[in-house]
């Protein structure tokens, strides 16, 4: 299964795991990374010193390329990337602001960048950047999306006429079959985040993986708009998000009922109720909890039938 990304992240299946707050920690990366996928730290939800550490423990554990996303509105960012650079890290992907600021920086230090996008505008941006790749995410997703609510199948095909740059995939992906469908819209590969958070290695805490599996359709919602557009499972967090819409709540009203550590509270301390609990609408097909290794052969496998299957069909 090789590709333009497989050779630009030397890994032996195009399936990256997303690099999710308080569920990306370096057992979940080394794990997929060593089930030949690609693994990502999620430096999100981590302050530099933490970051470096799970970098080592990664290291240590994995001979395979691994990398870290970085939201780049990160406020202490300019340690981040230093640790980046000092530990070698070879893969790095960016989101959340201009891929100009660090790609030039981050390339000149030997490594690939990435950077995740959900419209054509900030697609031809990053190819004036000059990344190595673009990650176009569709509104299916879990946490932060596009204010657009372009879904997966449309973006990708209109991103694909854009640019030439290795595309992945992400937004509503979690099966071969939808890996299939990504790559025959034009993808490159893809990148899983719901299905890893409920992994066996991911970090978040087991009430919320409980969770994603008990979730069923319809049961996540976009939300904070105002503050930036969120997909939640539904709880009675997300129930006072919505009281708060209805009644047509500024943008520093939302800020303060979310306050600080809304995300940490749910998903790594394992408050169902008064927690932020950011997952896609994907979590709706996943049914078990499951090693990334299992994941990632079950994708691969279900991919292979798949195109053994529409090889086989005609019209």
């Amino acid at each position: 299964m090789s590709n333009k990304i497989t050779e630009l992240f030397n890994i032996k299946y195009p399936i990256i795991q997303g690099g999710m707050v308080w569920c990306s920690g370096w057992e979940l990366a080394s794990a997929v990374s060593n089930a030949g996928g690609l693994g990502l730290l999620g430096a999100g939800s981590m302050h530099p010193d933490v970051l470096q550490e799970h970098i080592q423990k990664t290291k240590k554990v994995t001979s395979k390329p691994f990398g870290v996303n970085v939201p780049l509105l990160y406020p202490e960012i300019d340690r981040i990337m230093q640790i980046i650079i000092e530990e070698k890290v070879c893969i790095v992907f960016t989101s959340a602001g201009n891929p100009k600021i660090w790609t030039k920086h981050l390339q000149d230090n030997g490594i690939k960048v990435a950077h995740v996008i959900a419209n054509t505008k900030f697609a031809l941006k990053c190819v004036e950047a000059g990344v190595d790749a673009i990650v176009a995410e569709g509104f299916e997703a879990g946490g932060h999306n596009g204010r657009e609510e372009t879904t997966t199948m449309c973006l990708i095909p209109h991103i694909r006429k854009m640019i030439n740059v290795p595309l992945i995939a992400a937004g509503g992906i979690g099966s071969g079959k939808a890996m299939a469908a990504a790559i025959a819209l034009g993808a490159d590969a893809v990148q899983v985040g719901s299905r890893f958070a409920a992994a066996k290695e991911s970090s978040c805490h087991d009430v919320f993986k409980q969770l994603i599996v008990k979730a069923k359709e319809g049961d996540t919602k976009l939300s904070l708009k105002k503050l930036a557009p969120t997909r939640l499972l539904n709880n009675e967090f997300y129930q006072k998000v919505l009281d708060y819409e209805i009644k047509g709540a500024s943008a520093d009203e939302f800020a303060e009922l979310l306050g600080k550590g809304r995300a940490k509270k749910g998903m790594f301390l394992g408050d169902a109720q008064e927690g932020e609990l950011e997952i896609g609408q994907v979590s709706a097909m996943i049914d078990k909890i499951s090693s990334a290794k299992e994941i990632i052969d079950e994708m691969v496998s279900e991919y292979n039938s798949v195109v053994a299957r529409m090889s086989n069909a005609s019209f």
